[in-house]
């Protein structure tokens, strides 16, 4: 049963009904979205005024109901016409994103486009940023080798996020770095930077010279291991998602630190992502008992995650370049010789925001079937 809206013109009701729940839409909650050019600017869809200045005690005085619109009267003088599609948008979870679809390595998703015309926007742009919103995932070919192409990329997605490794950062192989990820050690799948508040959303790798035979880069999807878990052990799922960890890094010019659980839940336990590094992480003070169960859970979050059934991998080549959710792809790389020859990446981050919003606006802007636009929501 889909979410609808159903109205009551005798007994002044108007209810908000859910597959498993209902309730009442307050008149101060419709008042506050009143759509008419003196109550919201049509430009930007800002309010025109303060909803915190409404009576406690406003109430609806009218409601005609004429297809998808329902013209409301209130206690406070104001009478207006208001879209159901619009109030339906405005209370779906997903702010009008797709949903993420779990995947696994024996049934990976299409997440692989032409740079070209993905750059050149339209119908290319707006496949690649649902792949990603859908999958977490998308690997552009056809890139430009030289250095600094992926600021390019990263702009045409969203805003770089600069850290203390610089706006874009050299992922090759340098004895005594400051991070694991430069040396040619085999690298089991991670999330980036968990010590840092907030956490980099999204993180982009770019290739621009592969000579080795190895260093395959490795994805694995956090949902789909998330959701395996939670069928094995639900308790060991649950202390995961509430007891935080530390993660900690520290070189000669910087030092991080942040607690947070590994597995992260939004306020209404659905999951939004893992923060996981081994590699960093400190384990919280926990009663024995409750540490043994929290371990056997952990451990068994790391074999998921490197099971062959969900860990991806593949060689990155020049010119290809994969973008990833860093709340929800978890990645590594196999080891490499670096005798064999050079091997070179770039790197950086973006936010979670900017796919999202190039997203939205894309949509707005794409061609629609009159059925289409009959779903879609009205301003």
């Amino acid at each position: 049963m889909s979410t609808f809206i159903q109205v009551d013109e005798a007994a002044g009701r108007i209810t908000l009904v859910r597959e498993d729940s209902s309730v009442e839409l307050s008149p101060l909650w419709l008042r506050e979205r009143s759509p008419d050019p003196d109550q919201c600017d049509p430009v930007t869809r800002q309010r025109l005024f303060d909803p915190h200045r409404l009576p406690d005690d406003l109430a609806l005085t009218s409601i005609r109901s004429d297809g998808d619109t329902l013209e409301l009267g209130f206690s406070d003088g104001y009478c207006g016409r208001f879209s159901t599609a619009a109030l339906l948008a405005d209370v779906a979870a997903d702010g009008g994103l797709p949903d993420p679809v779990a995947w696994t390595a024996e049934q990976p998703p299409a997440f692989t486009f032409d740079w070209p015309p993905v750059r050149a926007g339209g119908p290319a742009f707006l496949e690649a940023l649902e792949a990603f919103l859908t999958n977490g995932v998308v690997k552009l070919r056809k890139t430009p080798v030289e250095p600094g192409t992926i600021l390019d990329v990263a702009g045409h997605f969203g805003w770089v996020r600069e850290t203390n490794f610089g706006r874009l950062f050299e992922v090759t192989s340098r004895p005594a770095s400051n991070d694991l990820a430069y040396r040619p050690v085999p690298l089991g799948p991670h999330t980036d930077n968990p010590y840092r508040e907030p956490v980099p959303g999204i993180q982009i790798l770019h290739c621009l010279v592969n000579e080795t035979s190895g260093g395959l880069s490795t994805l694995v999807d956090g949902l789909a291991v998330s959701e395996a878990l939670k069928a094995e052990d639900a308790d060991g799922y649950a202390l995961l998602a509430t007891e935080p960890v530390g993660f900690h890094f520290a070189d000669v010019e910087a030092e991080h630190y942040a607690r947070r659980p590994i597995i992260h839940l939004d306020r209404d336990g659905v999951f939004e992502g893992i923060h996981y590094s081994p590699r960093l992480d400190r384990t919280p003070v926990l009663d024995p008992a409750t540490m043994k169960r929290f371990h056997h859970a952990r451990r068994r979050l790391g074999e998921l995650l490197t099971d062959p059934r969900y860990e991806l991998r593949f060689p990155l080549h020049p010119g290809e370049l994969v973008m990833f959710d860093n709340n929800r792809v978890l990645h590594g790389r196999t080891g490499f010789d670096p005798s064999e020859g050079a091997r070179h990446l770039q790197g950086c981050y973006i936010d979670r925001e900017g796919p999202r919003s190039h997203y939205r606006v894309q949509r707005r802007r794409a061609p629609q079937t009159e059925e289409g636009k009959a779903d879609r929501c009205k301003p």
